[in-house]
């Protein structure tokens, strides 16, 4: 490997010195931050405006300082349909009460796994994902296994506290705890103790731990309150799984993740099979790739169908929280930065791991041009109403083209080509050869 030599340093100090704007661009830099000082309001200006398709939704949600988008934006999907079937113009489901059976299944996901792989050494690539330990995010297909097994409860049930909204420390405290877990099985392995018995005795003590940061989820509850027409009502003793399948009753099972992933790994048109990233030990994750067009087309025959339309995209890319905007074309990054090139194709943004599906939320409308096509797509966060326009957003097409990545549809919606698809074999893919 070559070090950097005076030479270069000289000649970079030259070029640098006789670029007249560097001067300017570093008086502005000393005391602003980025995204303001690349922000182009009369570009942002064009964003502004009503949505051809819109469909009305139940409110904002916040959460807070948690990775818990995924839950949330299932959520406050499904609370539309249980606010209709109640009659109620708000309603909010928990996200405390469903994350806590998400962090208990992935630890004992988490002690699964290092059993099935106790003899592998540490360095193995295996062993090396297992113990990078668990995070609050999550996919689709975890939030539907999780509801179909644990249903929901109104937020009133089971609200949030400090520890839910704020989850850092306990993650970190738990994922210690879960790697010391791992040293336990691997000695008593090596000593020939029961492992399932200590195992069992491990997930006792993470539930006990989880049951005094969150709160113990209910078994049952009852639950009352009165409609849009002041008329009263009661549910007595209903358990979760009970209150789901009564005012909600989605089948979940009946939605397929959709994504556009460019990659020379995931080739269009193919099913794809994601080993071990589920939050259960017997579920996978798997998509349906498809090109961007397609995947565009099925979220507007679902918007015109009058649902929402779960979502991940890269969140990180061209927004601004204040503003409530994401488009690359309202951001001149590239000036600021001396006129760097920042040109990659989606694919190859994905496969070099410039960006990913960091955050999923609900589209809930889309405007079209002259023309006809999309140029406006409506979003609902779940980062509070502080943030954002009353914690709606909105995002320009060539945004959407570029950074979005996965989608939630109805079989309904697939062409009967697009059915076949799913009757294929899947592609199996381990987690750390994923790009997203």
């Amino acid at each position: 490997m070559k070090g950097i030599t005076e030479r270069q340093l000289e000649s970079f100090r030259r070029q640098t010195e006789s670029d007249e704007n560097v001067r300017t661009l570093q008086a502005a830099m000393a005391r602003s931050e980025y995204g303001d000082l690349a922000y182009l309001p009369q570009q942002a200006a064009k964003l502004n405006g009503g949505f051809e398709i819109e469909i009305k939704t139940n409110g904002i949600t916040a959460q807070q300082k948690s990775g818990r988008c995924w839950l949330f934006s299932l959520l406050n999907d499904l609370r539309e349909k249980a606010a209709r079937k109640m009659n109620v113009e708000k309603l909010e489901l928990s996200g405390n009460y469903l994350a806590f059976y998400d962090k208990l299944e992935k630890c004992n996901n988490f002690l699964e796994m290092v059993i099935a792989n106790i003899d592998k050494p540490l360095d193995d690539r295996m062993m090396e994902y297992i113990l990078d330990g668990i995070g609050d995010g999550g996919y689709f297909s975890m939030a539907r296994d999780l509801i179909k097994k644990y249903g929901v409860v109104p937020a009133e049930v089971m609200p949030d506290n400090y520890q839910s909204s704020h989850t850092e420390k306990f993650r970190r405290l738990q994922n210690s705890l879960l790697r010391k877990d791992a040293a336990l099985l691997r000695k008593a392995h090596a000593n020939g103790q029961n492992l399932p018995e200590l195992k069992e005795k491990l997930l006792a003590e993470i539930y006990k731990a989880q049951c005094i940061a969150f709160g113990t989820p209910v078994e049952s509850f009852d639950f009352a309150w009165r409609d849009r027409d002041n008329e009263y009502h009661c549910d007595y003793d209903i358990t979760p799984k009970q209150f789901y399948d009564k005012y909600i009753g989605e089948d979940l099972d009946e939605y397929i993740t959709i994504t556009n992933h460019p990659t020379e790994k995931t080739r269009l048109n193919a099913l794809y099979k994601f080993h071990y990233m589920g939050c259960m030990a017997e579920s996978d994750c798997v998509c349906l790739n498809l090109s961007m067009d397609e995947l565009q087309q099925l979220i507007i025959a679902q918007l015109k169908d009058g649902q929402p339309v779960w979502f991940g995209c890269d969140s990180g890319a061209f927004g601004d929280r204040k503003e409530g905007i994401w488009d690359p074309d309202s951001f001149a990054y590239q000036g600021l930065m001396g006129g760097c090139d920042f040109t990659m194709e989606k694919g190859e943004r994905l496969m070099y791991r410039d960006s990913y599906a960091s955050h999923a939320m609900i589209l809930t409308g889309v405007s079209f041009d002259a023309d006809g096509n999309p140029e406006r797509w409506k979003i609902e966060n779940s980062w509070g109403k502080e943030a954002g326009k009353d914690g709606y957003f909105v995002c320009s097409q060539k945004y959407f083209r570029e950074y979005v990545y996965e989608a939630i549809i109805n079989r309904r919606h697939l062409s009967p080509a697009q059915l076949a698809l799913l009757d294929q074999q899947p592609v199996e893919i381990n987690p750390w050869e994923s790009d997203d």
